[in-house]
């Protein structure tokens, strides 16, 4: 639209999130990229893992996280089920807040749980994949993804973007049902995300 405007104007574009419009625009050649390959100062690559879901090793992380003071984000992307999980992990930490947020609840609620997790109110954040577009939460680094093999290769790298925002040692685990047979290109896909840590490793 405002190339239409007069000719021979050049649009400067900055993002964070290059993945996947920025990228996608630069690979059919309708713009080009530069990068900034400085991260932040005392940034450090997420450590990812893959395993089968356990309750017990669930537990593990979620207590690690909460005993050096720090908060964890639980992505459970099935709505329905949400309370179940909250219900589930409150049983195991009496003494943690733990709440839930998807995007079908009124604004008022969502706006305070999402508040509360900013405040260091909410111990466990039990999610959807609306937490993809850009909370910061730089107490938050610890990530438990369930069913991630449903999720596409640039929404985990987003969603695993959301911790690791400080200069704390963070880390994603990647939770697959015992049973489920991953397809290939499922597998694939849970590989190269646990795979390419290192900053800046998005394109």
């Amino acid at each position: 639209a405002i190339r239409g405007i007069k000719k021979g104007v050049d649009v400067l574009t900055l993002t964070a999130t290059p993945i996947p419009r920025t990228l996608q625009q630069s690979l059919v050649g309708i713009r080009d990229t530069s990068k900034i390959e400085t991260p932040p100062q005392d940034r450090l690559p997420i450590k990812t893992y893959i395993n089968r879901f356990d309750w017990v090793e669930v537990k593990n992380k979620i207590q690690f996280e909460i005993n050096r003071g720090g908060q964890v984000y639980f992505v459970h992307n099935e709505v329905e089920s949400i309370p179940f999980v909250v219900e589930r992990l409150a049983g195991d930490f009496p003494n943690a807040k733990i709440s839930g947020a998807h995007g079908q609840m009124a604004s008022g609620p969502l706006e305070k749980t999402v508040l509360g997790f900013f405040k260091k109110e909410v111990d466990v954040l039990v999610c959807t994949t609306i937490i993809e577009s850009g909370l910061d939460v730089s107490n938050a680094n610890c990530m438990i993804i369930n069913n991630p093999q449903n999720l596409g290769l640039s929404q985990l790298y987003q969603i695993r973007g959301r911790v690791g925002r400080g200069s704390r040692q963070a880390s994603c685990y990647l939770f697959v049902p015992p049973k489920t047979v991953l397809s290939e290109v499922a597998f694939r896909r849970l590989k190269t995300i646990e795979r390419h840590t290192s900053l800046g490793s998005g394109y």
